[in-house]
């Protein structure tokens, strides 16, 4: 059943384009690859998804092109049970697309074309503000301009809102908007490059989650893949470990981490605990192809 608390996410919508194939091209290199195919995806809309497969209550506020990808997402969207009456349609952008190579480890290299998703500005919040102010969650990543996420978490942290902010791609954030966050949640790439400390283990994971909360973040939760998520803020100091599987594709893997972290949240649950339960639903899509495809549904996690 879906939780009371509401979660409104901010983000991206993409088309995933994904070829499957034995290793990773080198600069300049072609290689043969095996399957191809084509998944929902983009950060927002995949965290979106997660969330809701999960029995969260969620409204996604995004932007898609009038085209066959955009009409195909906002199919979906409804189809989850998302509340997307403030998904809004760019009449000269496409909707966003991203081409992904799939190697036979799972790991996986991206490129995206943001589209419409670069045009979703603070103007299109105008009628979506009453929403953001009755959020109890808002979770972001930065798939779509910073200035409209700099607009929503100052008008979600004046209303006291909980503040997720998956700082992904990796991009500098200004201390100003991460003084208003109450989670982050950077994998280890995107950890290092906000701080300038590489991340490899748990102890520079703990040097760059201490460098974060001195910007004035409220918590760190830096994922680490198979190592699991390094917890961090005035409380405590741990290493989250994850079940050992085997991943046969990570992409969205952080992304559905994150909307299970705000499902955990939204139900009560501690940071530690959500943490703890956005791992396990994260290692379960590893083990399946797609972004949005591999997301659990609850039942597969209580069942």
């Amino acid at each position: 059943m879906p939780t009371g608390s509401r979660i409104v996410v901010i983000g991206s919508s993409n088309t995933d384009m994904v070829v499957r194939a034995e290793r990773l091209p080198a600069p300049g290199e072609t290689i043969i690859g095996g399957k191809f195919f084509m998944n929902a995806g983009g950060k927002g809309a995949n965290q979106a998804v997660a969330a809701a497969r999960l029995g969260g209550t969620v409204s996604f506020i995004a932007k898609i092109g009038n085209d066959v990808f955009g009409k195909e997402a906002m199919a979906l969207f409804e189809k989850e049970g998302i509340d997307c009456s403030c998904v809004s349609i760019d009449s000269e952008s496409p909707s966003g697309v991203a081409l992904i190579t799939v190697n036979h480890e799972g790991e996986n290299c991206i490129v995206v074309a943001p589209g419409a998703n670069a045009a979703l500005s603070p103007k299109d919040f105008e009628s979506n503000n009453k929403l953001i102010r009755q959020a109890d969650i808002l979770l972001m990543q930065l798939e779509i301009p910073l200035e409209t996420i700099a607009w929503a978490i100052d008008t979600g942290a004046s209303e006291k809102t909980k503040i997720i902010l998956n700082p992904a791609p990796a991009q500098i954030i200004p201390d100003r908007i991460l003084k208003r966050v109450d989670i982050i949640t950077p994998n280890e790439t995107e950890a290092g490059i906000l701080t300038g400390i590489a991340v490899t283990d748990p102890a520079s994971a703990e040097r760059t989650a201490k460098a974060l909360l001195q910007k004035g973040v409220g918590s760190v939760v830096i994922t680490m893949g198979a190592q699991g998520a390094f917890l961090m803020d005035k409380n405590q100091i741990q290493l989250i470990p994850a079940p050992a599987v085997r991943a046969v594709d990570t992409t969205a893997a952080g992304d559905i981490f994150n909307g299970a972290l705000a499902v955990g949240l939204s139900n009560g649950l501690s940071l530690r605990e959500a943490v703890k339960f956005g791992i396990r639903v994260a290692s379960i899509s590893v083990t399946r192809m797609g972004a949005q495809s591999s997301a659990p549904y609850l039942r597969e996690i209580i069942g």
